[in-house]
């Protein structure tokens, strides 16, 4: 038995291409997740995000995969939570799992549903998904003012 997942919901004011692109292009994904990524946009390719470029080895998703894509429509892949959560998030083969759905919402506009299920029932997941609540909020903000802004453009950084 694990707790309710989280889920998240987001309408972002930019074509559906660049939104989903964001997540899948390391110079994207750089600009509004985390300072270094590894992305390898297919199913079994890495996702990988290090939140202290200068230590991969901790903060960060290394050895995390993308577990399904659908282009422009879906997006699955495993997640670990930060060193202090490592203990219950980080076993190998008991990784939690973040789908983000991709869906054109008119000229402009889309809709992004994000869901991070998986967690366990201890007093330590407990906390693990509290912080990862405030975490989503803050990420999907991120990426919502990076895209709207303009400066997610599709052309030259």
């Amino acid at each position: 038995m694990s707790m309710e997942p989280i889920v998240k919901e987001i309408a972002i004011g930019a074509d559906l291409e660049l939104v989903w692109r964001a997540w899948l292009e390391e110079r994207r994904i750089t600009l509004w997740f985390a300072p270094l990524a590894n992305v390898e946009p297919r199913v079994g390719g890495k996702f990988e995000l290090f939140f202290d470029p200068s230590n991969p080895e901790r903060m960060g998703t290394k050895g995390c995969t993308i577990r399904e894509l659908e282009e422009q429509r879906l997006l699955v892949f495993e997640w670990k939570g930060p060193d202090d959560f490592a203990e219950w998030m980080n076993r190998e083969g008991e990784l939690t799992v973040v789908r983000v759905e991709f869906a054109p919402a008119g000229p402009g506009k889309t809709n992004l549903k994000l869901t991070h299920s998986g967690w366990g029932t201890s007093p330590g997941w407990s906390e693990a998904k509290e912080w990862h609540v405030a975490a989503w909020n803050q990420v999907l903000g991120s990426l919502k003012s990076e895209i709207e802004s303009g400066e997610g453009v599709l052309c030259c950084r």
